[in-house]
């Protein structure tokens, strides 16, 4: 019994043959483009069920494409749902946790031999290009083999205790809850919708499913993978539909035990609150993040500015972990600045299907009033050293495409520094030490990720002792503060960035 990482991209590198995973990719491309368009319904206790009305989803790098036609499910289609899903939960909990974990490792396997189909729809339906697409899928694979690993090491998650009075045996057992309602973003669709629905399947627990409005096709190819890999019909059910709606009935339903939610910091919270009114219930929440990076001194500024420029810039800064504010020592701020506005400058912008495309487009127009928005008070306030536009000419015209911005000279509590934006705009200011980064970093609502560039062990032990966030990196030219692997780094928010506290 082992878990070992999909890792595409690295296992064919490895072996020499990239250009097969092009070849694989443009075909799936040119395959998912013949068969998108279609309408779908919901599957409440595995029956399709069709609304009166309905929503079309559009692909963001073309709004004149149709990705789908989805239903506006109702408060009774959420209940008719939680009703299966409690009476499902009463033979699914019983099911041995091998068998649970078996089912799930059989929809990983499913995944990995459709993984291309999956990267293409992410592609065309969430914007991402083909290397983030593929480790977006990569990722929920790993996460399916990952979860049923940890359930057969843990044994099901049943241990003995010690025994302290003679002849007493103790057992501690943890047993599933009921019934969750699982609330999915789009930025990940497959990763996150795989993570929150496989933690509640696999433990023995049932679930009703609310996908992301902006992207409700992929996660509906992974519900279909789920039932074909053996999840009972009334387990599972995939209800799309406005939030206003559908999410709230799962958040106001007293039917449910408990919510695994990804989203913003406002909905979440206000969900929070709402779900606990009639009484402590489990409610796992990850709101995002105003991520920094610091920049020290002593830091290799090259590894700082390609580390910065693809942790703020990958996905258009559509991450809950991109790096949306760098504290840069001041004594070496020019010279960081120059390196990181030349690499931001060569960055690739257009259909993210295209191979030599690094940054495709925003999910939606609200991405691109918010980004609007913001960029006008850089400009206004700051000194803009790059970007600040909305492409609209020649093959942007239809698609929701900006400029990668960077920002400097703002004062440290503008607006900017202190609020998730969720759009490639940068924000950079320069410090006198890295005790005032730290500090600066620290004074944000949020904590999930957060990373330094610095080739001096104190300084770098400082920043581990006394940085507020999750998930922290130290000189990652990876991704100064994105990219966590599965089975490697665990991702949790402190602050208001999570409400798990592990």
């Amino acid at each position: 019994m082992d878990f070992d990482n999909e890792n595409t991209l690295i296992k064919l590198s490895q072996q020499g043959s990239v250009d097969d995973f092009h070849f694989q990719f443009d075909n799936a491309v040119k395959k998912a483009k013949n068969d998108i368009g279609k309408e779908y319904p919901n599957y409440i206790a595995g029956d399709e069920r069709y609304s009166n009305e309905t929503f079309h989803d559009f692909s963001p790098s073309d709004t004149r494409v149709i990705i789908g036609i989805f239903q506006k499910g109702t408060q009774q289609d959420v209940r008719d749902a939680i009703s299966a899903a409690k009476e499902s939960f009463k033979t699914w909990r019983i099911r041995s946790y091998h068998e649970r974990a078996q089912i799930i490792r059989r929809a990983s396997e499913l995944m990995s031999q459709r993984k291309y189909q999956f990267a293409a729809l992410i592609s065309l339906e969430a914007g991402k290009n083909r290397f983030e697409a593929i480790a977006d899928v990569d990722e929920g694979i790993d996460m399916m083999r990952y979860y049923a690993f940890q359930l057969e090491v843990n044994n099901g998650y049943e241990m003995a205790m010690k025994t302290s009075i003679p002849g007493e045996n103790t057992r501690s057992v943890l047993k599933p809850y009921g019934v969750w309602g699982i609330i999915a973003p789009f930025n990940f669709p497959v990763a996150l919708t795989v993570g929150m629905c496989t933690g509640v399947l696999v433990t023995g627990n049932t679930g009703v499913y609310k996908p992301p409005t902006d992207c409700p096709l992929t996660p509906l190819m992974f519900y279909q993978i789920l039932v074909e890999a053996g999840v009972p019909p009334g387990a599972f059910s995939y209800v799309s539909g406005a939030g206003e709606i559908v999410g709230a009935e799962i958040v106001a339903n007293k039917e449910i035990s408990g919510i695994v939610f990804t989203g913003s910091k406002d909905v979440g919270v206000e969900s929070y609150k709402k779900f606990n009114e009639a009484g402590p219930r489990p409610f796992i929440a990850e709101m995002g993040g105003k991520n920094p990076a610091i920049v020290t001194a002593n830091a290799d500024l090259n590894k700082a500015a390609e580390g910065v420029m693809k942790a703020a810039f990958g996905y258009g800064g559509q991450k809950c972990s991109a790096c949306s504010r760098v504290y840069v020592d001041r004594r070496i701020k020019d010279t960081f600045l120059d390196k990181l506005v030349k690499k931001t400058i060569q960055i690739t912008i257009g259909d993210p299907t295209k191979k030599d495309n690094y940054l495709g487009p925003l999910i939606n127009k609200a991405a691109i009033n918010r980004y609007q928005k913001s960029a006008d008070l850089a400009k206004k306030h700051g000194n803009l050293l790059i970007g600040g536009t909305i492409l609209s000419d020649g093959e942007f015209a239809s698609g929701y495409f900006v400029a990668p911005t960077i920002v400097n000279e703002l004062r440290s509590e503008h607006i900017l520094f202190k609020d998730e934006l969720f759009v490639p705009i940068l924000c950079v200011t320069e410090v006198n030490s890295l005790d005032e980064a730290i500090t600066l970093a620290n004074e944000v609502e949020y904590g999930l990720t957060a990373g330094i560039i610095s080739e001096d062990k104190d300084e770098i032990q400082k920043f581990l002792d006394r940085i507020q966030a999750g998930v922290v990196y130290v000189n990652r030219s990876a991704s100064a503060t994105t990219g966590a692997i599965i089975g490697s780094q665990p991702f949790v928010g402190w602050k208001l960035s999570g409400s798990s506290g592990k």
